[in-house]
């Protein structure tokens, strides 16, 4: 193992063996990172149904879900060139397509520019030009700024946080071609909910983080009392904040005691995995986290 993680350290790593069609395709594929690609367009999906109003347009849905697919798709990407070399270090990052040796550096940098690129003229020409501006607010963003910062301070997460909180944001505008206090809203509660997902699952994979020298936060405070008292406290401020769009109107009576119940079952959950202090807890949470957000952006258009 020792080994095999010094050789997969190499900038472009070369596969013992040539992979076939398919399985070049599939590593291609990989890059794109489905399982989040799908959280993005789902909770993107939910801005679009929550800003539309009047007849609903399935074209202007399908355009917009598109555009932002091939947008997370090429970061992803290209998030995974930049830390080909921080992936290589990590047990579970080894088996991704580059440190892997499936792929070479060089396509996969030609893949991720041509996706980012293709997603950012199909969002100004099939979309609206607003989307396609916030669509280069998280390239910026999340390559340019979130991903170097992580090898150099634990703010990284918070960084990280603003174009992680977009996909909503991006939804509606794509609907209405503005972006008033109801999509901020939107953009508040992925904000406030990436904070106890992220830091359970830097918890859980701290010893992997340290290896790589990514300086999350449980990594700079191996006793992890600042990160249990972050997790808690994100977990309360999503409580209101996720209540906003009843306030605004976006949602009605359904969603408000729907959102504060899913609320407080988190909150208790976040509670848990601070006291617990284990990696079990950090999983449990993690595995809360994933269940609350599908559930409660299906709420809202339920009861837009």
């Amino acid at each position: 193992m020792k080994e095999f993680v010094l050789e997969a350290t190499t900038d472009v790593p070369v596969a013992a063996e040539p992979l076939a069609l398919k399985g070049r395709l599939a590593a291609f594929a990989e890059l794109t990172k489905p399982r989040i690609t799908f959280l993005i367009v789902l909770t993107s999906a939910a801005g679009f149904c929550l800003g539309s109003k009047g007849a609903f347009d399935y074209l202007a849905l399908f355009n917009s879900l598109f555009g932002i697919a091939l947008l997370s798709s090429g970061i992803a990407t290209l998030n995974q060139y930049m830390e080909r070399g921080l992936d290589a270090r990590m047990r579970r990052t080894l088996s991704r397509p580059l440190p892997a040796g499936k792929l070479s550096a060089a396509h996969a940098l030609a893949f991720g520019l041509a996706l980012t690129l293709l997603a950012e003229v199909y969002l100004a020409v099939f979309v609206n030009l607003l989307t396609a501006a916030f669509g280069v607010t998280v390239i910026v963003g999340y390559l340019l700024c979130y991903t170097p910062l992580k090898t150099r301070s634990s703010l990284s997460t918070v960084v990280g946080a603003f174009p992680g909180a977009m996909p909503p944001l991006m939804g509606w505008t794509a609907a209405t071609g503005t972006a008033g206090a109801e999509a901020w809203a939107l953009f508040a509660i992925l904000f406030a909910w990436q904070f106890p997902h992220f830091l359970a699952i830097a918890w859980m994979y701290r010893e992997d983080y340290a290896r790589a020298g990514i300086r999350m936060l449980p990594v700079v405070e191996p006793a992890c009392r600042i990160t249990a008292r972050q997790i808690v406290l994100w977990s309360l401020v999503l409580v209101p904040v996720s209540l906003i769009p009843t306030v605004l109107g976006t949602t009605g009576t359904v969603y408000f005691y729907g959102a504060f119940v899913l609320g407080v079952l988190f909150l208790a959950t976040s509670v848990h995995a601070a006291l617990a202090h284990t990696r079990q807890g950090a999983r449990r949470l993690l595995l809360a986290s994933v269940l609350y957000l599908p559930v409660l952006f299906g709420l809202m258009v339920f009861n837009k």
